[in-house]
């Protein structure tokens, strides 16, 4: 409710920060008794260049791990605990009287033993046996003792028929949400999400969460399923949440002289600055200076509030740098109606709209 309601002030408040702001290509012009911002401070300029693009690029493809040791002994050394609320099978081999046959009407489940919510179950001649916290071959040994009492070296064999104390639960954009139950065969976050059906078509899925004990682990699954980084993947536990969000704030707006002014949604493959500009049936040629085409990214830490992006496409052979440029979430593409001989004049126009949508994508993430 309170994210609903952020959305509808955010959705009122932006267009209304956008008016008060001078942007290139709107018809509005900075007031002028107004004092242009220190633009050198707050943002940080690149020209996008066959080098440029080469260095994203490498940012992008930068080497993922190959191998997850933690996640790999964790595997290793797993062993199922029992819980409360399991059903136990326990056999007693050649003593049919101590095992409880299943009978054709009745389930492997129905006919064991159900561990009470004191954590022992009942079993003949010992009485009640103390199981929670333990595994299965700590049960059998349990119980082959107490039973040496009465039969000479008894051989018992213990299993479980229902796995009904630990889960873990899906949440979000995922094509089955709900609960999944924790077995004796260690479930992983790729088993889970496999286990859902996968994430659905509006997943945003490089901002997964696993919340743990209160705590929220981030997940990148993109660069788990698409890149084979595995140390994005883990061993769940019991009682976590697995969430993936839907990818309404991972956009690219593009704006300026163009022919449609967009909001495109960023989906699952990479955007490029070519994409974007062709959603939006191209630059306006009327009015638009194919020399001040500009990216807006803004910065989640460091010292500038965002990075613009430029590239001249009056060279037709720009095309392939603006094909090569990856887009992110939230950016904004903006193509400018005036020469860009004067930097600090067009980038003090722009600034507003980059403080706007990152103040904006700010709001959206502190109620996501």
């Amino acid at each position: 409710m309170l994210f609903s309601s952020a959305r509808a002030v955010v959705a009122i408040a932006l267009p209304l920060i956008l008016a008060g702001c001078s942007i290139p290509g709107s018809n509005m012009k900075l007031d002028s008794g107004e004092a242009a911002p220190d633009v050198e401070s707050q943002i940080e300029i690149k020209a996008i260049t066959p080098s440029l693009v080469v260095q994203l690029s490498d940012q992008n493809d930068a080497p993922r791990a190959t191998s997850n040791e933690s996640l790999e002994a964790q595997l290793a050394q797993f062993d199922y605990r029992i819980g409360v609320g399991d059903v136990l099978n326990v056999t007693i081999w050649d003593h049919p009287e101590l095992t409880i046959p299943a009978g054709s009407f009745r389930s492997a489940e129905d006919s064991g033993n159900w561990v009470h919510a004191d954590g022992t179950i009942f079993y003949p001649y010992i009485g009640r046996v103390p199981v929670v916290g333990k595994t299965v071959n700590e049960v059998r040994d349990l119980i082959a003792e107490k039973l040496s009492r009465f039969i000479e070296s008894p051989q018992v064999d213990v299993s479980i028929s229902a796995f009904r104390s630990q889960r873990v639960y899906l949440t979000g954009e995922v094509l089955v949400p709900g609960p999944q139950p924790i077995s004796n065969v260690p479930l992983t976050l790729v088993d889970a999400l496999n286990n859902s059906g996968g994430v659905a078509e509006f997943a945003d899925w490089r901002r997964v969460t696993v919340s743990r004990n209160g705590q929220d682990m981030a997940v990148d699954l993109r660069a788990l399923m698409q890149f084979g980084d595995l140390s994005q993947n883990l061993l769940l536990q019991h009682g976590d949440i697995v969430h993936v969000p839907r990818n309404d704030n991972s956009q690219v707006f593009v704006m300026g002289a163009v022919n449609q002014t967009s909001v495109l949604a960023f989906g699952r493959n990479p955007m490029s600055l070519t994409e974007a500009l062709a959603q939006a049936e191209g630059l306006n040629e009327s009015i638009a200076d194919a020399s001040g085409v500009f990216v807006i990214r803004g910065n989640d830490s460091g010292d500038k509030l965002a990075t613009v992006y430029q590239l001249n496409l009056e060279n037709a052979s720009a095309l392939v740098l603006a094909s090569r440029f990856a887009l992110e979430p939230n950016d904004v593409v903006y193509i400018a109606t005036e020469p860009v001989a004067v930097w600090n004049r067009l980038i003090a126009q722009i600034l507003p709209t980059t403080q706007a949508i990152y103040y904006t994508g700010r709001i959206y993430d502190d109620f996501n």
